[in-house]
Order: structure tokens, then C-alpha cells, then sequence
């Protein structure tokens, strides 16, 4: 039980610190804008210094593209327009339950706009149950939870790149409609980083294989990332902060613990800084992120991203590079994201509707279990049940 006396006392400080932070913070981002003018007079040159020192930099800049000031507005989709996503839950593995087993599931969602067309709404559920479902991953000294929600990304991305591709590949009547592929979250999976090369490879090929099909079929693919906590963008703003001759950071950092010089506006996220530059509708510069694994992706595959303001927050919005290549499908890409969150009141309807479809509530759970039950009892299976544990947490003796 809580002592809220205690907690009353506790409070008066919390309060004074949180609006101490409040006032740094504005110093913070008064500090970033200036720093940001700094860049537009000089961008070309501290490219250029990144390219030379980026392999003795401690951090991990992303690189813009475009003026780093660009502030670009954007169209609301065409009235005919079609929106594809995916997304999935699981069911663990347990060896208390009545067998040891996963199940992911994937909601699908197909959205038709000015067409007179019903959409599609469904869910496709899998039971991995096999033992190189089970133990495989085991070698790599991956447990069977993570590499389940692994293979559940993967089968995210598969199914996406499936239905948007079936839909829309030519010669059929919907190839010249614009329209998006949608996923919930960022499209660089670092976790990869942890992983074997053959694990990374079983997971990221899929992957990869299934965006070049979207390319294909001409098909834009984004991840929208809300509430981003990045600080991608703002790592570059620590060029002109740097107070070296040149940004050496193994010479002059490298044992430093506390905060080097340049880091004057940490921990300033890109999100807040572009949500005071950015009016609603509009979107910033993209830049080319220059995380690690991205070395693994195939080179058309890399990752861009700009921010957005949707009206409600400035979201990340990632696309491969051969979106960011194409102005046409860019701007495609980011006028459906846009028409799609002023639908779902703040967020993509698209990946609110996929979301809801994929969760496995309790209730799904227990008749999941239940079902498994019946037909191993119907195939002839004796000694069906679950754990004595499982059963008492499932009731109380009291």
C-alpha cells in the first residue's frame, strides 16, 4: 500500500526539479537553433569533415541531404489512394501450458480510398511448434522468446510486401492509384547488431527480400516512429560545437565519462528541436542515417528519414533510400502518412486498425490452449494438461 504522506513530501521537489529542467531545456534548444545556422552557412564543409573522420567519431551523426533548415509543405493524399500494413503479437512458449509451442499472429490491413472498394481486415495466425522452431536458434545462444519475436518481424514485413504487391502489380486495374506501405516503428533493426551473421542473415534476408518487391511493384514503404526519442540528427549539430581543429574524438574524447565539449544541447532530442522549426504539415530535411548495421542492408535498402509534423507531434518517418531517391514516391509516401494520421485522429489509422487486429488478448490465450487441448485429445494424446503450477496460478485454494 502506498504511503501517500510520504509521497506528499516528496512531491514540492520534484516539482522545483522538473521545472529547473524546464528552463535548461529552452537554453538547450536556444543553443541547437543557433547551432543549426551555423550548419546552413557551412554544411558542405562538415560533410565533407564527417566523410574524412567519421571512423574516429565516438557517436553516430546522421547526415542531411538536403539544407538542413528545409522546412517543406506537404499535400494531403489524392481522394483515391490505397493504404497497406501489417502487424503482429505472439502467444510464448511456455512449458507449463499444454504443449511447448508459439503462435504469431498478423493483422492485415488494406484500406481503399475513393474507390468504391471494401477493405480488407483479417488476421493471419501461425503455431511454430517444430523443433527448428523451437530449439535452432539455440546454437547461436539465442533463447526461443527473442527469436520469436524476431520471426515475427520478419513475417510482419513478408505479409505487408505480399498484399500490397498482390494488390497492386501490373498489369491489374490498381497500379496507377497511389499507395502506401505502412509499418508501426522504426526500419533499422538494430537488435540485429547482437546477433551471429548467420542468425542476422535469416532475419534481415526476408526482410530485405520483401522491400524489393515493394520496389518493384513501385510500391513506397515507411516506418512511422512516434514519440522518437532519436538524437540522429541532433548528433550532427556536434561538428560545429566541437571545440578541436578537427573532430578526433579517439584523440581528444575517447576517455572522457561525463559529457565531451560538443555535447552542449544533450539531451536535446531531433523531435523537440524540429518541433519548434517545423510548421503543422510540413517536413524537414532528410537525412541518410549512419547507423552501424546498416553496413548489412543491401546498398538501395539504406535508411533515410525526415521529421513530420502531423499537427498532433513531429514524427520520424524512415524510407529505404530508393524513396528518398525518388521525389515523386517521397512525397507520395508522406502526403498518404499525413492523410492517414488527420484519419486516425492523431495517429495512422492503417497501423492503429493492424495493431488492434494482431494483439492476443487473455481471452484469446485461453481458447488458444483450450482448443490445442481438444485436438491432442482427439489425435489420441493421453496425460493432456497443464502444470500443477500453471493450474494453481489459474485458481485459488482461499
Amino acid at each position: 500500500m502506498l504511503d501517500l504522506g510520504k509521497l506528499a513530501r516528496q512531491i514540492p521537489n520534484m516539482g522545483q526539479q522538473m521545472q529547473k529542467e524546464a528552463l535548461a531545456s529552452i537554453e538547450r534548444l536556444k543553443l541547437a537553433q543557433s547551432l543549426l545556422q551555423t550548419i546552413q552557412k557551412n554544411q558542405d564543409t562538415l560533410i565533407k569533415t564527417q566523410e574524412e573522420w567519421l571512423d574516429r567519431l565516438i557517436f553516430t551523426p546522421a547526415t542531411p541531404i538536403e539544407p538542413i533548415t528545409t522546412c517543406i509543405d506537404i499535400e494531403s493524399a489524392p481522394v483515391s489512394h490505397s493504404v497497406f500494413s501489417a502487424d503482429g503479437s505472439q502467444i510464448a512458449p511456455s512449458h507449463h501450458e499444454i504443449a511447448y509451442c508459439y503462435l504469431i499472429n498478423i493483422g492485415r490491413i488494406m484500406l481503399h480510398y475513393g474507390q468504391n472498394l471494401h477493405p480488407l481486415l483479417d488476421t493471419l495466425p501461425e503455431i511454430y511448434y517444430k523443433n527448428e522452431d523451437l530449439y535452432a536458434s539455440r546454437k547461436w545462444g539465442i533463447r526461443t522468446e527473442e527469436w520469436m519475436s524476431y520471426k515475427r518481424t520478419v513475417a510482419e514485413a513478408e505479409v505487408l510486401a505480399e498484399m500490397a504487391c498482390t494488390w497492386v502489380k501490373p498489369p491489374g486495374a490498381h497500379f496507377n492509384i497511389p499507395n502506401l506501405a505502412m509499418t508501426d516503428g522504426s526500419l533499422i533493426y538494430w537488435f540485429l547488431d547482437t546477433l551471429p551473421l548467420e542468425a542476422r542473415e535469416q532475419i534481415l534476408n526476408p526482410i530485405l527480400q520483401s522491400w524489393q518487391q515493394l520496389q518493384a511493384t513501385n510500391i513506397p514503404v515507411v516506418g512511422y516512429v512516434s514519440a522518437s526519442r532519436s538524437m540522429e540528427a541532433i548528433n550532427f549539430l556536434r561538428f560545429p560545437a566541437c571545440p578541436h581543429p578537427h573532430p578526433n574524438c579517439v584523440v581528444h574524447c575517447n576517455d572522457i565519462i561525463d559529457k565531451t565539449p560538443c555535447q552542449k544541447v544533450e539531451p536535446l532530442r531531433d523531435a523537440t528541436l524540429w518541433s519548434s522549426i517545423l510548421k503543422p504539415r510540413q517536413r524537414s530535411a532528410i537525412f541518410r542515417s549512419n547507423s552501424r548495421i546498416l553496413d548489412t542492408y543491401h546498398e538501395k535498402q539504406r535508411i533515410y528519414f525526415c521529421y513530420l509534423h502531423v499537427g498532433t507531434e513531429v514524427a520520424r518517418v524512415e524510407f529505404p533510400e530508393w524513396v528518398a531517391q525518388d521525389s515523386s514516391l517521397l512525397n507520395q509516401a508522406l502526403s498518404i502518412t499525413l492523410t492517414q494520421v488527420d484519419k486516425g485522429f492523431g495517429y495512422p489509422v492503417a497501423l492503429a486498425e493492424a495493431h488492434n487486429l494482431a494483439v492476443v488478448k487473455g481471452i484469446d490465450r485461453s481458447r488458444f490452449f483450450a482448443l490445442l487441448e481438444e485436438q491432442m485429445i482427439k489425435a489420441g494424446l493421453r496425460n493432456v494438461g497443464t502444470s500443477y503450477k500453471e493450474a494453481r496460478k489459474r485458481g485459488s485454494i482461499a
